[in-house]
């Protein structure tokens, strides 16, 4: 776990090792990163007051005749940021969004999270999660130009992605956050750095501070990092598995040794409810128009609203149980992509699974086989839905779900339903290239 500090250690802190600013990171409802810094002096009234922004000009807060925001920095998220000089350093706090008569605001993202963990507390349990980035290097930010020939989990000789990956991993834990594993993913200059087991609010954190770091070390080693979820037609895209279980007073509350496959009833309704409301959160796990050309059949992301033990065709998948890791029983969803905002995607989640625990949803039957080979009449038979197969769709189940509504709040649900929508509109009046070599010389 990351080190949890208070205001009196920040301020002894800054004091002590000469650092200068600091910045106050929050994010807007897409999952844009947003900063603004204050200096060594101002920050012990930071902590007090908070510091007064314009929300009016953030995506998702207020419009301009109520934009008045007080940022209050939480403590327990400072770190000095690595990259950044040593003397008259840099430091970085998440903060919590205000009105100014002190009231949470209900269009910060983390305050929708906040909620959701709130309501899990007050029904017994606590939600971790462990998310598995994939991600892109290019050789710039105008192509999609590869840096290497790699494949998955491929040793190859010491070159510049391995040495990002290396400087990644020792980024990360210079600012408390614990790294599992990295690797080269499938595909070409494709790799994934995965984040050990937290508590969801302090992931979502992290999440956001990963992107950034990813792509600042690809920045000073002259490349170009993405996340964006299918840069390259033809190979598979970059997903976010979100590894999430529930525990409780008395441990991991989804493992019972009494239960097929050690599932606690309780793992069963929460599954039950992350299928149930799959269609409907989609919007926010997979956010862009670009998204839904990585949930497509045959490139490993799942499409089919489904779950299995260990078949990983499924969309949510629970890794084999080892005897003896009773408290690493866990479940894996699939289909998000690392564009989302984590802090939405992580609520919608944990909304989800509780409303199957409260509703006490029957789990459909386990998908034994490979889904991607089954046809259209056997997925029909076994009960199986898809997700949305665009963002068009996507949004219109979301923006007509009262159960998105009660997870986001009417502010966010509003917001996000039509700044989506509105990109879509973008999309469909967009004429490609594709179109044009397929249809302007044979029409």
């Amino acid at each position: 776990m990351s080190p949890r500090f208070d205001k009196d250690y920040v301020l002894k802190t800054v004091e002590e090792r000469d650092v200068k600013f600091i910045r106050f990171w929050f994010t807007d409802v897409l999952g844009v990163l947003k900063s603004f810094a204050v200096t060594d002096s101002e920050l012990e009234g930071a902590f007090e007051e908070g510091m007064g922004f314009d929300g009016s000009s953030i995506d998702g807060f207020t419009r301009i005749q109520e934009s008045d925001m007080v940022a209050y920095p939480d403590a327990s998220t400072f770190q000095t940021l690595p990259w950044r000089p040593e003397e008259q350093g840099v430091g970085r706090m998440f903060t919590d969004i205000q009105r100014p008569n002190g009231e949470p605001f209900e269009g910060d993202p983390r305050y929708a999270l906040k909620r959701m963990l709130k309501k899990a507390a007050d029904m017994g349990y606590t939600m971790y999660v462990g998310p598995e980035l994939e991600f892109f290097y290019f050789a710039d930010d105008e192509s999609t130009e590869i840096i290497d020939k790699g494949g998955y989990f491929d040793l190859t000789p010491l070159d510049i992605a391995s040495d990002l990956r290396r400087d990644t991993v020792l980024t990360l834990e210079k600012m408390g956050i614990p790294v599992e594993y990295s690797h080269h993913e499938v595909a070409p200059s494709q790799h994934e750095i995965d984040l050990r087991y937290q508590e969801a609010l302090t992931m979502a954190d992290a999440v956001m501070t990963y992107r950034l770091v990813v792509k600042e070390v690809a920045m000073a080693n002259g490349v170009y990092a993405t996340f964006m979820p299918k840069p390259i037609a033809g190979i598979n895209g970059s997903g976010m598995h979100v590894h999430q279980s529930l525990f409780n007073k008395d441990g991991n509350a989804f493992f019972d040794a009494s239960m097929p496959g050690n599932l606690s009833q309780i793992c069963r309704w929460y599954i039950a409810g992350l299928l149930k409301y799959a269609p409907e959160f989609c919007a926010v796990t997979n956010p862009l128009v670009n998204s839904y050309k990585r949930l497509i059949p045959g490139y490993e992301a799942p499409v089919y609203v489904s779950w299995a033990q260990a078949n990983r065709s499924a969309m949510v998948r629970v890794p084999l149980y080892k005897p003896g890791k009773e408290a690493a029983t866990r479940i894996e969803l699939r289909n998000p992509d690392p564009s989302c905002n984590p802090y939405l995607a992580f609520a919608v989640m944990l909304g989800a699974g509780l409303k199957g625990i409260e509703e006490q949803l029957e789990l459909m039957p386990e998908a034994t086989n490979d889904i991607f080979e089954m046809t259209e009449a056997e997925l029909q038979e076994a009960g199986i839905r898809t997700l949305p197969k665009n963002l068009g769709d996507a949004i219109d189940l979301f923006q007509q779900s009262e159960t998105m509504k009660e997870i986001l709040g009417e502010h966010i649900h509003t917001f996000y339903s039509e700044n989506k929508k509105a990109e879509w509109m973008d999309y469909i009046k967009y004429v490609s290239q594709w179109e044009i070599d397929r249809y302007l010389s044979v029409i």
